[in-house]
C-alpha cells in the first residue's frame, strides 16, 4: 500500500530542500532530480507543491521519462482530493508503443555493415 497525500501535506513540500509533485493523483518527491532534469530545475521548483498534471501532459515526455518516474513515486492522494482524470495520452500506452517501436527500428548497424561488406565483395568479383 503506497502513503497517502493531501494537497496541502504537498504544497507544504515546494522547495528545493523537499520537492513534491502530483501528476494524475500520484505523488512524486523530485528532490534528488532536480539537477539531473533536462529542462532545468526551475521548471520543477515552478510546479512544486502542485497538481502538475495538465502542463506534464502537454510537454509530450519520453519513454525513458516514464520508466524514471517510477523512482520517484512516494504515494497517491487520498481518495477524497483525486481528481480522478486521465491523462491526454495514456502513460502506459506511451511507454508499451515506445518499447515496441524500438523492436522495429529497423536493421542495426552490424547487420548494415556485413550487407555492404557483401555487396562491394560482389562488385569486386563481377568487375574484376
Amino acid at each position: 500500500m503506497s502513503k497517502l497525500f493531501t494537497k496541502s501535506e504537498v504544497a507544504s513540500c515546494n522547495a528545493k530542500e523537499k520537492t513534491l509533485i502530483i501528476l494524475h493523483d500520484k505523488v512524486y518527491d523530485v528532490t534528488r532530480f532536480l539537477n539531473e532534469h533536462p529542462g532545468g530545475e526551475e521548471i520543477l521548483l515552478d510546479h512544486a507543491g502542485k497538481d502538475s498534471s495538465e502542463d506534464f501532459d502537454d510537454i509530450g515526455h519520453s519513454s525513458d521519462a516514464f520508466e524514471l518516474m517510477k523512482n520517484y513515486l512516494v504515494g497517491e492522494l487520498v481518495a477524497s482530493e483525486r481528481t480522478y482524470k486521465t491523462p491526454k495520452q495514456s502513460w502506459s500506452t506511451t511507454y508499451v508503443k515506445s518499447q515496441t517501436n524500438k523492436k522495429d527500428e529497423g536493421m542495426s548497424p552490424t547487420v548494415m555493415l556485413a550487407g555492404l561488406v557483401v555487396l562491394l565483395a560482389v562488385a569486386y568479383f563481377l568487375y574484376l
